[in-house]
Parts: structure tokens; sequence; C-alpha cells
């Protein structure tokens, strides 16, 4: 592997692709600035699209030595008004208004809202939000196919515009007939994760994982509220979330979207599953070659938080600046690790052991080994990824060197914090061992001769959830 390859920092970046970094060389730029995993978003593009990038993904994991994750995130339904005559109207406060399941182009007056599931749950007193949330519509009376509002907010409403309905929860499937198609496309593709919309309640999720059928990790998108309600019940059943703040942070009060992170990112790492923060971090690097002070910070503080991920959405799929939007997480995140109240942060809450759990046992004592013994690195040999997601939860300051020979285990934990995962030939005894975890330590540049690392492995060798042996070995 390429030596600088090896991250100075223990985030991972998550970059999605798009028109702005299609083409192989574009995405190489975009692994050599810091990109850990690339996510597909289902939303645009077409499956050949999707093929191309995968394809390029997977040539410049053997170019360069090192596994490359891959998101495909699922658009789940897309809840929007009709058409109107003019392509838009002009809105103002108190303005009355209608909703209805009439196709005809609208005015104003009235507007074709084309889901019966929302116009079957409503009634005075909820509130609709539109575009994004800078449209308000409070409902006054509702009736067979209609409902009668009023505007609260906003200055023009035109085609299409996205709808949200908050505290409600809706009779639609989290899956659409098109999820149904793109999960199809992106399992034969082989993809590490898929990334699922829309997710309101367990039952959601079951789904998802029914049809995934254990061919990728799943990760669950928080972006209802309703979710919040069911949250024990849908982190038990993902194996990662993503905190999609933008709609998110149109259905709930903007001012709960910090608190909310913070507890989301608790309770993850508690749960030993990875957790991504996404939307609007560096959005200005679209248009700008800097970000806000404000978007710096914001980044800065998901890292402070514990996060296992942040995300780049339309900065690196669609923006003018994507290489460098990449380099600036990178550096935020280098940043913000460095900061001596950092290590203070995350040690402050170490998720205790799971009782009688003796591979929990043992990969919560190899984190307060290395620290103990200031080892260069905890050096993880495992099958499923169990192991090094355990370990993750403790967010040691020392690199995880993950050695596997699932290759899609290694590219999964491409996702988790501090885990630099290896793919290669499993080991036949503790000598091997030892010095096969020194040898790549070094090879990666994790380690140097001279210092020590704390190895943990299973016997028997190669048996899945057996994590069971604690090393202290010299790197020779």
């Amino acid at each position: 592997m390429t030596k600088h390859l090896t991250r100075q920092r223990q985030t991972k970046i998550l970059a999605t692709l798009g028109p702005a970094s299609s083409e192989k060389e574009q995405i190489k730029a975009l692994v050599l600035a810091g990109a850990d995993v690339f996510r597909l978003n289902f939303s645009h593009g077409t499956a050949d699209d999707h093929r191309a990038r995968v394809e390029s993904i997977r040539a410049l994991e053997k170019e360069l030595g090192r596994p490359l994750g891959i998101v495909a995130d699922m658009q789940g339904p897309k809840l929007r008004v009709g058409k109107f005559k003019d392509g838009s109207i002009a809105l103002h406060e108190g303005m009355t208004f209608r909703f209805d399941l009439d196709p005809a182009l609208g005015d104003e007056t009235r507007v074709q809202l084309p889901h019966p599931e929302i116009l079957s749950v409503v009634v005075p007193g909820s509130r609709l939000m539109m575009d994004d949330g800078k449209v308000h519509a409070d409902v006054t009376k509702v009736g067979d196919g209609y409902a009668e509002v009023v505007f609260t907010a906003g200055n023009k409403l035109s085609n299409n515009k996205g709808v949200n309905v908050p505290n409600l929860v809706l009779p639609i499937p989290a899956l659409t007939e098109k999820d149904r198609r793109d999960l199809a496309v992106a399992l034969d593709l082989e993809v590490d994760w898929i990334a699922q919309s829309f997710v309101q309640k367990p039952e959601d999720v079951a789904e998802a994982r029914k049809l995934i059928a254990g061919r990728a990790g799943l990760i669950v998108k928080l972006e209802k509220p309703s979710a919040l309600d069911y949250l024990d019940e849908i982190i038990t059943l993902t194996d990662a979330v993503m905190i999609a703040r933008g709609d998110l942070g149109v259905e709930i009060p903007p001012e709960h979207v910090p608190s909310v992170q913070k507890m989301l990112i608790r309770k993850l790492r508690k749960a030993g599953k990875p957790v991504i923060v996404a939307t609007q971090m560096l959005e200005s690097m679209i248009e700008d070659p800097r970000p806000t002070r404000a978007e710096a910070s914001d980044v800065a503080t998901a890292i402070y938080d514990g996060a296992d991920a942040v995300m780049l959405s339309a900065e690196t799929a669609a923006g003018k600046y994507p290489v460098p939007a990449v380099e600036m997480m990178d550096r935020i995140a280098r940043s913000v690790e460095r900061d001596v109240s950092y290590p203070r942060i995350m040690d402050a809450e170490h998720p205790d052991a799971v009782a009688e759990d003796s591979s929990d046992a043992i990969t919560a004592a190899s984190w307060q080994v290395a620290q103990t013994i200031r080892a260069a690195a905890i050096v993880n040999f495992t099958t499923s990824g169990s192991t090094a997601l355990r370990t993750a939860r403790q967010r040691p300051q020392v690199p995880i060197l993950c050695l596997t020979e699932k290759l899609p285990t290694a590219r999964r934990l491409m996702l988790s914090y501090g885990v630099h995962a290896v793919h290669t030939a499993d080991v036949s005894s503790f000598d091997d061992m030892v010095l096969k975890a020194g040898r790549i330590a070094r090879q990666q540049g994790i380690a140097a001769k001279g210092q020590r690392i704390v190895v943990t492995a299973g016997v028997p060798f190669g048996t899945p959830g057996s994590t069971n042996i604690l090393r202290i070995a010299w790197v020779e």
C-alpha cells in the first residue's frame, strides 16, 4: 500500500460521487485527499452510472492496495406537491389554500398533493412543511381527498417541491418499487452498505434486512422524528446509522438537532455500531473554495461528539471543489484529534464490557493495555469484523489495525472509527500471529521497529466471534 494513505486521523470521511466525481482519476484524487468510503446516491443516475463508479473504485483498490467502502443510498418515498399553471405561485401569511388529489395544474387557490396517504392522516392543527422547511402551512379542515390550509410562512411555492409532515407516521412503506429495483442492482454490484431512507418504525428496517439477506451491511438513515420513538429497537436491527440532518432538521425544531446528534452518537457508540453525521457539512464549498467558519465548526463538533464518519454530499458529487472539500474535512478532523481536550472527551464515556462476554472483555482490555504501555497500535485478527467494532467503541487514541481474510469485512470496516483494515490471509499459530501483526503494522506505517503493539485474536484461529487472546508484542 502507498504509505501516505495511512490516515493521520481516526474519524472517517464518506464522499458522495456524482457528475463532479465520476471518472476513475477523479475518484483516485478523492482517495488521496482523504476519502475512505464512497456513497452512490440512487436518487440520481442510472444503473450503468453506478456500475461504472463501482468498477472504478474496485480497480483503485487493487491499484492502491487499500480497501474502499461503498454505500448505496436508496432514494425512499419522495413526497412532493404537484405542478402549477405558471410553474409557481406567490404566497403570503394568512393565505388560504387547498391540497387535493385532482391532477389538474394548480393556481393560487389549489394544487394537487398526489399522496392520499398524507391526506388520510392529517387533521386540523397538523402542519405541512414544503421546500426544505421554507414554506409552512397549517391544516384547518380535512375532507374526502383534500385538506384546506393557511400558509404561515414562505413567499413562493413552485412545481414538485418536497413535502414534510412532522409528528405523523405516514402509511407509506420505506422501500418503494424503485428502491426494490435499485436494491437488486446495488446487491448485484456487491456494494458494502445499503442506506435505507424514510425509516419510521422497526418494521421498515426488518423488511430491508430480509431483502438484503446478509449480502451488505444496513445503514438506517435517521431523518423522520417518528424513528426516534423506536430508537432502541431500530439500533438493534441495523448495522449502522446515518444522522440525516437535512430532513430531520426540517421536521424537528432546528435547536433540537445538536442535542439529538449528540444523543444518537452516544447510543451508537455504546452499541458498537458506526454512526455517520451527514448533510450540509461544508455546503458553501459547492460554490466556494473555502467553507464558512460555522461549517468548519459544525464538522469539528461532529468529531468532538465521537462520530465514526462525517459525510460530504453535493460538495463532492456536484460541487466545483470536490477534492478541496475532502482535504478541508481531513484537515479539520486532524486538527480536532490533535486537540488536548479531544482524548479526554473520548475517554469520558467508555462503554462497559458486556457482562460475561469474554470477547468484549478482551477488546476492552486491549484499549486499557494499549493506553498503559503507550502502544503504537491495537491489532485485531478478525473474520466477521466484530472484534474491530468492539475495539472502536472504546475510541482508542491509536490506530486499530484490522487484519482479515474476508475482503467484504475489510471494506465494511472502512466506515468505522480508527480502523485501518488490511485484507490478508489468516494465521495458524501464535508465532505467526505475532510476526504478521508486527510486519504489517510496520509496512503500513502504523508502527516502527522497537515499538510495542497490542494484539487480539481468537483460538481456534479463523473462528468468528471467538476473541480470547491478548498479546503484547514488539515490532521487529
